[in-house]
Order: C-alpha cells, then structure tokens, then sequence
C-alpha cells in the first residue's frame, strides 16, 4: 500500500464527501441561527456573549472578510433563505477542516502505533461517518474543535515516538487552539498530561514533566489569552452581550451607558479575560432549559436520540451518525472491556490509551446539568473508532476484512446520506431510514 496514494486517496475522500452538495442548503441550519450572529458581530464591532471561547467564529469572520461577506443578514431563524451567497463563504472553512480530518486521523492511528492498513481503515470511516459530517459543514464549531484536538494528539504521540521537542511544541499549539474553540478541548490536552505523569511516576523524575508543563500547559494558556485579546480588540462597541457584564467591563465599550461615568473603573484586559471567563463558566451552569431533541450522556453510546437541524418540504438534516460506526464501535468497546478482564490483550499499553481517551471524553459530560445534545459524542467518538480498529488488529483481520468494513460504511453513508446533505425523500423513504421510534 503506497503511502502517497493513501494521502492523496483519503485527501480526495474527505474532499469530496464534505464539499458535495456545498451550500445546500440556501437556507440558516441549526445553530447557524446564533454563530451567524456572532460572527457577524466582529464585523460591526458590537459586544457579542457567547458560552463558548472566540477562536472558531474569529476564524471564520476573518476568512469571510477575504470574500466581502456582508453582515447585514440578521441569522434570524432556522430556514430564513440566505439573500446571496456570501454565507459560503462562512461555511467553507468548517468544511474544510473538516475534510482534512481523515487524512489527520490516518496520521495519528500510525503514531499510535497501529498498522498501516488499519490506520486507513480509521480515517475511511472518519470519513464516511454521517453524524461527524452533519456538524461540521455549516457555520459551526466542531470541526476545528476535531481537526486541533486530533492535531494536539497526533503530535504528542510523534513526540513519544521520536522525543523531539518541536513536536512537543506543536502539540501544544494545536492544544491551545483546541481549548480556544471550545472548553471541551481540555481533554485533547488531559490525555497527554496524564501520560506525561504517568510516564514520570515509572521513571521518577521529576525533571520529566518540564518540557510537558511548558508545551502542553504554558503555551496553551498563551494562546487562549492572545485569542482573548483580539476578540477584545475587535468587539469595542456596545451591543447586545453587555448585559452579561459588569457595569467596569461595559465602561470600556463605546457606547454604553457606563463609557463616561468617572466613578467606575475600567479593568484592565487581563481583568476583562477573567470575568469573561467566570461569566461563561456560571452561563453554562445556568443553561436549564430543555429541548425536544437533547438527550443524556448515557444514550449516546447507542445513538438513541438525533437531532433535527433543518426542513423544508421533503428534504431534511440530521444530526445522525452512520449506524454501523457508532454502534459497531460501541460493540468493540465492550468486547475489548470483556477481552482485557479476561485477561486476552496482548497490547494492553495502547488499549489503555485508548480507553483513557474514550473516558476523558465522555465523563466530564456526566456532571453537567445543562441540556445536552448527541453531538457532544463526539469526541468521544474518534477513540470509540480507534478502538474498533484495534479489536480487529488485536483478532488479526485479514485485509479483506478491513477492505469489507469500509465498503459496508460507505454502503450505509450513502443510503443515510439523503438525511445528512438535506436532500428530498419521499414519505416512504424517509421512514424506512427511521430505525428507532425516538428518531422521529
């Protein structure tokens, strides 16, 4: 299996499954309704609040600045039709990200050390996986959040395999752009702390884990900081995220009815990045509504419950994920689990990896109150894969097993794929891929 041929094929493969059907449709989807919004926003300069760090929309406004976007559309609800096409411009870059994620995925499967033939197993089904697919070709966050978290890991383990630092140093350039996209990307970061302790434990030296507290804690803090203050620098006028701060904070927006009162004082930016981020701590707490389509951490694993972005006559989008990903790899997990009691595992380091990273994923979602949505899976997900990769290479598949998993994917994608590009299903159709009464 050339390796340039495995580049270039799964470059195409990612390409083509998230620029098909680009920009259908015409129409706001999902949360598009509030991340058009705040995008938008650094466009006029007005004070936005969102719960979540400013990296991605800060991306996302600046490439659509290269092509003109106009910010006078208002995102004011789920199917309002786009007056032109400047929103392309918005979702292009999440598309694009997200089509890089296989190929990132191929790559990192190899540093952990898994066979060439599987690690291209892991990035087909990253790529033919029809939820990850859904969340990452609109005006959206996720797909940076993968595409850095997936980079942090990828080259933390070439610094374990190579231990030379400047893959250190990218690991925590790639983990402080993670955790600037949401919070959630602590745990790309987690994963290698912990390795790193352990690692030091073992060898009991406590000089290990410099390198690890400047890469992968120092620099990250660096970079989350720095994002911070653009965002600051850019929203300098009052708007409709001021009632979210303090009568200080508001002071240094132009504007505002605190801008000239003399008996308060501004904080300084450092003061402004620490109440922001206090605010957006207590806004998550406090987020309790419910929604017809959340659903609890413990259904995700089985997929119970997806979420329904867009309609319009008989086409519609989902938030589904390729039934034989999801729960193939929810199977493989528990096999693994069962095989390592017993005592059957032969590459129990890497096992152990890879269910750390599974857990680190999903346990952080079990304390928190506010409503929860199916795609907070999915960074949970990409282990839950690697680990179904690595049950077929601990049961020593033949290579036509693998080649058959992949068709079999892409086989169950393309049957899906009507609910995930939004694409018109007759009534009959459209029920005969309800699988489960909760689908609806």
């Amino acid at each position: 299996m050339n390796k340039h041929w495995v580049i270039i094929g799964l470059l195409a493969l990612g390409l083509a499954t998230r620029f098909l059907f680009f920009g259908h449709p015409n129409e706001v989807v999902f949360d598009e309704v509030h991340f058009g919004k705040f995008i938008s926003a650094y466009y006029t300069h007005e004070y936005y609040f969102d719960i979540h760090p400013p990296l991605g929309k800060l991306m996302i406004a600046g490439f659509g600045k290269l092509f003109h976007f106009n910010p006078d559309f208002s995102f004011p609800e789920i199917g309002k039709e786009f007056p032109d096409n400047g929103y392309k411009a918005l979702r292009f870059l999440p598309s694009l990200a997200s089509a890089l994620l296989p190929l990132v995925f191929y790559f990192l499967a190899r540093e952990m050390g898994f066979s060439r033939v599987g690690s291209v197993t892991a990035g087909v089904l990253i790529a033919f996986e029809n939820g990850i697919l859904s969340q990452t070709r609109y005006i959206l966050l996720d797909a940076f959040l993968l595409l850095f978290g997936c980079c942090t890991l990828l080259f933390y383990f070439r610094y374990r395999n190579t231990r030379w630092w400047p893959h250190l140093l990218a690991a925590g350039i790639f983990g402080g752009l993670a955790i600037s996209i949401k919070w959630t990307g602590l745990t790309f970061i987690a994963l290698p702390g912990i390795l790193e302790l352990i690692d030091t434990i073992r060898k009991r030296k406590a000089t290990h884990l410099a390198p690890g507290i400047l890469f992968m804690a120092a620099i990250p803090l660096v970079i989350y900081f720095s994002v911070f203050s653009i965002h600051f620098a850019l929203l300098n006028k009052s708007g409709s995220g001021d009632a979210f701060m303090t009568p200080g904070f508001r002071k240094t927006l132009a504007g505002s009815e605190f801008q000239t009162d003399a008996s308060i004082q501004a904080p300084s930016i450092v003061g402004k990045f620490i109440e922001l981020n206090q605010e957006m701590y207590r806004s998550n707490q406090r987020l309790t509504a419910t929604h017809p389509y959340s659903s609890q951490w413990y259904t995700w694993p089985l997929m119970l419950r997806p979420i329904f972005y867009w309609v319009h006559d008989h086409a519609r989008i989902y938030f589904l994920g390729n039934p034989l990903i999801w729960w193939g790899s929810t199977a493989a997990l528990l096999m693994t689990i069962g095989l390592l009691i017993a005592g059957e595992i032969k590459n129990k380091k890497l096992l152990g990896i890879l269910l750390l990273g599974y857990f680190l994923n999903l346990l952080p979602f079990i304390g928190i109150k506010r409503v929860m949505f199916l795609y907070h899976y999915l960074g949970t997900l990409i282990f839950a894969i690697l680990i179904m990769v690595f049950l077929m290479e601990h049961m020593k598949a033949s290579r036509k097993a693998y080649i058959a998993l992949c068709i079999l994917a892409a086989l169950v994608f393309a049957y899906f794929a009507p609910l995930t590009y939004g694409l018109n299903l007759s009534p009959d159709s459209y029920q005969r891929r309800v699988w489960l009464d909760k689908w609806l």
